[in-house]
């Protein structure tokens, strides 16, 4: 691959960018073109010295650091991840500016909590009708369940996101506040990480201001305000499903929190506990991801699957902290933004320095009237963000794009029901350089910044956040809605900026070497995985031999009829293919590509194997590496030949399994990792010993089941005098020296069950531990002449009641009373 030529003059090249950027840009208040555009020189010298003259490779570069990063997001209606989309080019802002943003971001903040406290509260507001009482209950996010109650620490928001953007003649205004669960902060970390390791050099340069101070000041907040000295604080998200689980997962990484899903969690006696390997263990606080309605079905909807029961009831006690509290979702409706500015005076006696969109409820008369006589110059969208028959998916849209036919649909369900609707103002958008292709064009873009609570209760504002940036050149925020791109947003200034991590100080005497909380079903997950992964190699490798790939010289392609036949006995008790009409070499060949590559559903194949492995990985994605997660997102091999892809899957396996070998920590996580390895191959290895290894197996045999346990090298170095049936028995099931043999497996599956921790203190052996043994045991003072069918089948036996036995005291089984013997609460 040939080498970027770096021009010699980083400087030089960057000034023709931004003139030519500039010359193409357009009048609108592009944030580059007739201001200061030094420190915009800064960073495309930044740009240049890195990639030359070639801004697609700019592009390029900085999307692979954010899928190193495993950054990702899901569309609603999609299963797959879609890569996040990244722009090298930052959005600067002056730390002038950037300070009146954060105050005025600071001072909406503290008048959505004095709102939102005041309606679940004595609700004066609308008692003195300051707010209509429809305004309210129009909601579907006011919770009248928790009216009344008072939240541990007394605030009701603790982090908050507020969409802004700015116009023409450079001044910020507010496009919408995101209260309920406010996705984006892990996006905005992902691209202050990913443009960082672009522009290495950037952030002294600059004074960059930095993420990390923002973030610990909001773990700090909640911990605060928990009851418990060292508490212990998760992420409560929906799962894996959601649209911004990879957000999250990343999110809970950087701040040490448990990631956790309702499944994971259990009330008990008025507190919250997490269903843990060890037993149920204290949760503090809770960082809600999940939408409110969802979070209790004994307190909101009861037919919700995904909350916590009794969850409501140790939040009312003050014994878990929900940030932000449910029900706070209220003020996101848009037609608050009607009434913001008046109440902004009456309650804090000043106006807000952050300005509303112009915004008009149609639930008053007055106002409704002004949106229908000026139509075609206003936005129109749902009042309470959802409901609305008027509008095509409840989408804003401009008035004067309406045909006849939407204008009068409109029209008429504005008149049944005109609180559903509010009218807004059309916000035309500054722009900001993007790059599209090998060039730097304009579009629009807003902002979302974010707001947290420290531990002092005070507000923190996020320097930078993350800029969104529309498709089309069309500059009107509501055309432009999620956008295409985003960029991250870089607060610059004059003062230098000191280096602040989360991670501790080099010199910390706090040394910790316990991994921490290990969730039963982020066990259970990575015990599956580790299943899942050695089912596929194990059927894998069974494929590869029928269809001729033994390194014998003189085996393989030549099997003979018997071997070939319990081949695919093999495979089709597996359930990966049907029995093929024949073993002509052709019908192998169609079965073979069943097993390897079917997708319907219909037959457990390799690819279906992936697609559970894969499955499980999603939703582990906080305790496995962005290496791992890139092999098991891996699309299935396209090469030519059969045998080429199955080539390859072996290669991605065998990768997997390095990584899980060598990177992952010794802890409880690798050790249900590797357990569930351990007891799928040594199940594999029964089987494959039961079929090829028992008197009368032929050579053919004999070398097969050499090849199905990857041992044909370690015979021939041990056995010069070619291959008999006991030696090669006794190598593939009993020799515990022999990494792929049955006694290896047996051997480190009795070492994970010993580690593992125990629930009773009587000094009695736990099932899993008795069974392990027991195991053990069989094996120990087993003979290779003497093994037979039934004892095969006894050690399968065993290994699915280990397996059951694991699962049951581990594992999250729904049906065990909360009060098990020996159950630990911490």
């Amino acid at each position: 691959m040939a080498i970027q030529p770096v021009l010699s003059d980083p400087a030089a090249q960057a000034g023709r960018w931004i003139a030519d950027y500039c010359a193409h840009a357009g009048a609108g208040g592009d944030v580059l073109c007739g201001g200061d555009d030094a420190p915009w020189a800064v960073m495309f010298a930044e740009l240049a010295s890195l990639v030359g003259d070639d801004l697609g490779h700019a592009r390029e570069r900085v999307q692979r650091h954010a899928a190193d990063m495993g950054t990702g997001f899901r569309v609603a209606g999609e299963n797959e991840e879609r890569p996040w989309p990244l722009s090298p080019v930052p959005l600067l802002i002056d730390s002038d500016e950037w300070r009146g943003i954060e105050r005025g971001v600071i001072q909406r903040a503290g008048l959505l909590e004095t709102i939102v406290a005041d309606l679940y509260g004595e609700a004066r507001l609308v008692s003195q009708g300051l707010v209509p009482p429809s305004l309210v209950a129009g909601s579907q996010y006011y919770l009248r369940q928790l009216v009344g109650l008072t939240p541990p620490g007394r605030h009701h928001l603790h982090f908050l996101a507020v969409d802004l953007g700015r116009g023409p003649t450079g001044e910020w205004r507010v496009l919408a506040d995101h209260l309920r669960a406010p996705v984006g902060a892990g996006y905005a970390l992902e691209n202050r990480l990913a443009v960082s390791r672009t522009l290495g050099g950037l952030q002294a340069r600059l004074n960059v201001a930095r993420h990390a101070p923002f973030f610990a000041a909001f773990r700090d907040g909640l911990a605060a305000l928990c009851r418990r000295s060292d508490p212990r604080i998760g992420l409560l998200t929906p799962g894996r499903y959601n649209a911004s689980y990879a957000e999250q997962a990343h999110l809970a990484r950087y701040l040490g929190l448990l990631l956790v899903e309702g499944a994971d969690l259990a009330a008990l006696e008025d507190k919250v506990y997490v269903r843990t390997i060890g037993g149920l263990k204290r949760i503090d606080a809770l960082w809600r991801r999940l939408d409110p309605r969802f979070l209790d079905p004994l307190a909101f909807d009861t037919h919700s699957q995904i909350g916590v029961p009794g969850l409501v009831d140790a939040y009312a006690a003050g014994n878990v902290v929900l940030s932000n509290a449910p029900g706070v979702g209220v003020l996101e409706a848009p037609a608050w933004h009607a009434f913001l500015p008046q109440l902004s005076t009456r309650l804090t006696g000043a106006d807000l320095s952050l300005p509303n969109i112009a915004t008009w409820w149609c639930g008053q008369d007055r106002e409704r009237a002004r949106v229908e006589e000026d139509l075609a110059n206003l936005i129109i969208a749902p009042a309470f963000g959802s409901g609305t028959l008027g509008l095509p998916d409840d989408a804003p849209i401009a008035g004067g794009d309406l045909t006849p036919v939407q204008r009068d649909a409109l029209l008429a369900d504005m008149a049944r029901r005109p609180q559903d609707y509010v009218g807004q103002e059309i916000v035309r958008l500054s722009t900001m350089p993007v790059v599209s292709g090998h060039d730097l064009v304009a579009r629009p873009f807003n902002l979302r910044v974010f707001a947290a609570r420290g531990a002092d209760g005070a507000w923190t504002v996020l320097p930078g956040g993350f800029a969104r940036i529309g498709e089309r050149p069309d500059p009107r925020a509501a055309v432009m809605g999620e956008g295409s791109w985003s960029a991250d947003v870089v607060v610059h200034g004059r003062r230098r900026v000191d280096p602040v991590s989360l991670l501790p100080a080099p010199d910390s005497h706090h040394v910790r070497r316990n991994p921490g909380t290990l969730p039963s079903r982020v066990a259970d997950n990575l015990f599956w995985l580790g299943r899942y992964l050695e089912r596929g190699e194990a059927l894998l490798a069974i494929l590869r031999v029928m269809l001729g790939n033994s390194i014998d010289a003189d085996g393989g392609a030549a099997l003979g009829p018997d071997t070939v036949g319990r081949l695919v006995g093999l495979v089709a008790s597996a359930g990966a293919a049907p029995v093929p009409p024949s073993l002509a070499r052709a019908d192998l060949r169609q079965m073979a590509r069943t097993a390897m590559e079917s997708t319907a559903g219909e037959w457990q194949s390799v690819a279906e194997i992936n697609r559970h492995a894969r499955r499980i990985g999603d939703g582990s994605r906080d305790r496995l590496s962005a290496d791992v997660m890139r092999l098991l997102d891996a699309p299935f091999p396209s090469h030519r030949g059969m045998l080429d892809r199955a080539g390859s899957l072996q290669r991605r396996y065998a990768a997997i399994a390095g990584l899980s070998a060598e990177h992952m920590s010794r802890t409880a996580a690798w050790r249900f990792h590797d357990l569930g390895r351990r007891i799928e191959r040594a199940g594999a290895i029964v089987r494959a010993t039961r079929t090829f290894g028992l008197p009368g197996a032929s050579l053919d045999d004999l070398s097969t089941l050499l090849d199905l346990a990857d041992s044909q090298i370690s015979y021939r170095q041990r056995y010069l005098t070619g291959l008999a049936r006991v030696p090669v028995v006794d190598l593939v099931a009993l020799d515990p020296g022999n990494p792929r043999a049955l006694a290896f497996q047996v051997e480190r599956i009795c070492e994970h069950v010993a580690a593992l921790p125990v629930l009773d203190d009587d000094g009695m052996a736990e099932p899993q531990q008795a069974e392990a043994t027991e195991l053990k045991a069989i094996v120990s003072i087993a003979r290779a002449a003497l093994l037979d069918a039934d004892t095969l089948n006894e050690l399968e036996r065993r290994l699915s009641r280990l397996s059951d036995a694991v699962a049951r005291r581990y594992f999250l089984q729904g049906a065990e009373p909360l009060r098990a013997g020996g159950l630990t609460l911490a």
